[in-house]
């Protein structure tokens, strides 16, 4: 980035200053998404402060962690960027988690838990994050806490931590994911379909309410996931003795979504460019019915559930002879090629979590309030956005001086769905 970026900070920043109604607010908004932007490997406030000298530790501090001022006009200043930017009907919504390790236990959520992003467990604050992205550029749009059950169980310490009531109740990472995405749909933000990884997949609940709002998905699945052929019918048992049946039951039963995938034609796909080749992998796709409908007995089977929504089931065999499985919704006519690109588009956002860690300090608030936490994730939200229009802009620069398509972050239409 050139030595005017500063400037150019301070002009982009003009659209969310409205929503400070201080001129002092107003200062110390650029002071510190210039110092989580600019050059030291610390990203906390104190050495923010120190580095920049326009703000003094003590006023910057209680601007993050204690200052009156709403979030919301913020959030939306950076949702209508974010739309303008990367947004559309052929653009992706993909939900994810990331972990912020912590020492000690008083930072707010902070608990041993499962880190996704560490693939252990850890002493973190985990946060569920939604990302925009179209032409493999991604641009945070969300980031909320998750509370463990030892924070829910303790209504004294989320007190202290300064938790708001609405916040307080008992929520999985599918039901905060849907919180957001509504919370962005009633902004506005236009996106295509929305991707997550098994994590999120595997829950039926997450699945079915995407589906109840008209979205498109795509989503990592266990191997042992149950499906049903699409092709199932639903009878009436003979029964030899005792009452009739009254329940119609699937005449076929279901299977795992490995199974399923067992006589399927596999086919070799390149979804994307990378460093020195194309990535590609082997995919298989058949349609099926998702064994996520109610609970019924069936004869000996004893209790299973009844076919669901008709979908895409997908298998990959990646070279390192791996193995992974999705479901999707998207259209019964969809090529095999553009399921795969799907799929694979949910990437971008481990890039996006990785930036912010290593460039924008993300993971290096020692606050220990719910407040102080969202708003230094929402800064570095912004600082990230301001980041990519740089980046974009400089890719049009090149792409017209040189009269070619391309950097390496816009190569390619991630699509293929309409």
């Amino acid at each position: 980035m050139d030595g005017d970026w500063r400037a150019d900070l301070d002009a982009w920043l003009e659209p969310f200053m409205a929503g400070f109604g201080h001129k002092a607010q107003r200062s110390m908004c650029p002071a510190y998404i210039a110092g989580l932007i600019g050059p030291g490997d610390r990203k906390s406030i104190q050495p923010i402060a120190a580095r920049t000298g326009e703000v003094p530790y003590d006023r910057l501090h209680h601007f993050v962690s204690a200052g009156v001022w709403d979030s919301a006009p913020l959030e939306a200043a950076l949702w209508d960027h974010a739309d303008r930017l990367v947004g559309g009907p052929r653009s992706w919504l993909i939900v994810d988690d990331t972990a912020l390790p912590k020492k000690g236990a008083h930072s707010v959520g902070v608990a041993p838990q499962y880190a996704s992003s560490l693939g252990k467990n850890a002493n973190c604050q985990t946060m569920v994050s939604l990302t925009l992205a179209a032409h493999e550029v991604p641009v945070m749009v969300g980031l909320r806490l998750f509370l463990p059950d030892s924070w829910i169980a303790d209504p004294t310490r989320m007190t202290r931590a300064r938790i708001p009531e609405e916040y307080q109740t008992a929520r999985s990472k599918p039901e905060i994911a849907i919180a957001e995405i509504d919370r962005l749909r009633a902004a506005g933000i236009r996106f295509g379909c929305v991707l997550a990884d098994a994590g999120y997949g595997l829950s039926a609940s997450f699945r079915q309410a995407l589906s109840a709002r008209g979205l498109y998905w795509a989503v990592g699945i266990p191997r042992h996931q149950k499906v049903y052929p699409h092709d199932i019918q639903l009878i009436f048992p003979e029964s030899t003795r005792g009452r009739p049946r009254i329940r119609h039951v699937p005449d076929q039963p279901s299977v795992k979504a490995e199974a399923a995938l067992e006589t399927a034609t596999w086919r070799r796909m390149s979804w994307r460019r990378g460093t020195k080749t194309g990535l590609a992998a082997r995919f298989a796709a058949v349609r099926i019915r998702i064994a996520d409908g109610p609970p019924q007995r069936i004869g000996r089977l004893g209790a299973q559930h009844m076919p669901g929504e008709e979908a895409w089931l997908v298998g990959e065999r990646r070279s390192t002879g791996e193995r992974k499985y999705y479901l999707s919704n998207l259209p019964a006519d969809t090529p095999l090629k553009d399921l795969a690109r799907a799929i694979k588009a949910r990437w971008v956002c481990e890039q996006a979590h990785q930036q912010l860690k290593e460039e924008l300090g993300l993971d290096h608030f020692e606050g220990r309030s719910w407040i102080g936490l969202h708003r230094h994730a929402l800064l570095g939200m912004m600082a990230y956005a301001f980041l990519q229009s740089c980046r974009l802009k400089a890719a049009g620069r090149k792409k017209n001086h040189h009269g070619s398509t391309a950097s390496a972050q816009s190569a390619s239409d991630p699509s293929g769905h309409s």
